[in-house]
């Protein structure tokens, strides 16, 4: 880890992604809380997250195809100033004296989610690009270490923002954070490879299609071993409602459960790395599978106090499968093609979300906010099997 630490290019990125994702960070927790705290809100959230998943769908396709068509720095620095502009106008409305609707606070969370559609994969893939191999289990786990302390450093903010601050304000800060990350992106010095350049417009809709076809087992093990990561974008739904309506907190326990969820990610990243080089990557995410799995089949059936201890494991099984399965992506899957396979397995997993947030929405529209936690518990539990069952994947190559 200290090796990758004094990488001049790494660094870059590292602060770039720091001023991003607390700014960005803030508003996305702002925002959820804002919006399920209104009249019916947690219904119509429900319906928000829904459309933006659906939207996310359509495009996620198109976002990996040009990862690997395009300059990967310059679709980053690209994805900042547009989102720098779009915030800002929507804290220019509320300087102006005018009073944000629910239609303001759905086109802001609209516009975060989109970022997030962009920045990920397109990180993801530019790291694979410019780091040597024997650098991705370091690279990953400092990475996860980077966001989830940028997260928790978010949550903290944001507990206190919630309560002294006026949306407009939290909106600048935002604005500020995308133009330091852009500064920074904006000095990495970066060349795009030959071989990703060379990306053929007809090939692209079926390559990454191909790819898994010929490693059916690859398939099963990336797939399910990215649930965890698919029940924490659905929790990020779930838990506000359920810590509102059910546990009858105020913000600032969701600012907080926010703050130990990173705490743990944290904890993954900085020994999962070291876990990883013992035992290989592949029991590593068997392993963290099966800790999430655990953890939020308990979680809503204990008080407060028990709650947020299983958030922290939630965030160790999710992370820490998440640094060993992208390490092990890293290794295996060629760079030209990461953006195309990465977003078909981003593809499926949005597909998955539709139809477990078009089951929840009207579930919790019906109170039945603990029977959504279940359903989600045996999902977890079924994915756990499959990567146990497709675990040999690595004789593959």
């Amino acid at each position: 880890m200290k090796e990758i630490v004094r990488d001049s290019r790494f660094r870059l990125i590292l602060l770039a992604n720091i001023a991003s994702s607390i700014g960005s960070g803030i508003t996305m927790i702002a925002i959820p809380w804002l919006l399920v705290t209104s009249e019916r809100g947690n219904v119509l959230y429900g319906f928000i997250t829904f459309g933006v998943t659906v939207l996310n769908f359509i495009i996620t396709p198109y976002v990996g195809t040009l990862i690997d068509r395009v300059s990967r720095k310059k679709l980053l620095v690209f994805s900042e100033i547009l989102c720098l502009i779009a915030v800002l106008l929507f804290a220019i409305v509320g300087f102006a004296g005018y009073t944000y609707s629910i239609w303001h606070y759905t086109v802001i969370y609209i516009i975060g989610n989109l970022y997030y559609t962009i920045f990920y994969p397109t990180m993801f893939a530019m790291n694979q690009e410019i780091f040597h191999k024997n650098q991705y289990k370091s690279l990953n786990g400092t990475m996860e270490v980077q966001g989830q302390l940028s997260s928790m450093i978010a949550g903290a903010l944001a507990s206190y923002l919630l309560i002294h601050w006026e949306l407009q304000s939290i909106l600048l800060l935002n604005v500020a954070s995308y133009a330091a990350a852009t500064y920074f992106y904006l000095r990495l010095p970066y060349q795009k490879k030959k071989s990703v350049k060379e990306v053929k417009i007809r090939k692209d809709e079926w390559s990454s299609l191909q790819y898994v076809k010929k490693n059916p087992k690859l398939f099963v093990f990336l797939f399910f071993s990215t649930m965890p990561f698919l029940s924490v974008l659905i929790t990020n739904y779930l838990f506000p409602v359920y810590l509102s309506d059910v546990l009858n907190v105020s913000g600032d326990i969701y600012a907080l459960e926010n703050m130990i969820y990173a705490i743990g990610a944290i904890t993954a990243g900085m020994t999962i790395p070291i876990i990883a080089n013992k035992i290989g990557n592949e029991k590593t995410v068997l392993a963290g599978v099966v800790l999430y799995s655990v953890a939020i089949s308990f979680i809503v059936f204990v008080p407060l106090p028990l709650f947020l201890t299983l958030t922290f494991f939630l965030a160790l099984g999710n992370s820490g499968t998440r640094v060993a399965r992208n390490s092990f992506m890293m290794d295996h899957i060629p760079n030209e093609m990461m953006g195309r396979v990465d977003s078909l397995f981003r593809t499926a997993g949005l597909l998955f979300r539709l139809m477990v947030i078009a089951l929840f929405t009207g579930m919790i529209s019906s109170s039945f906010i603990i029977a959504c936690f279940l359903i989600l518990s045996g999902t977890m539990l079924i994915a756990a099997l499959a990567v146990f069952v497709a675990y040999p994947v690595q004789k593959q190559f």
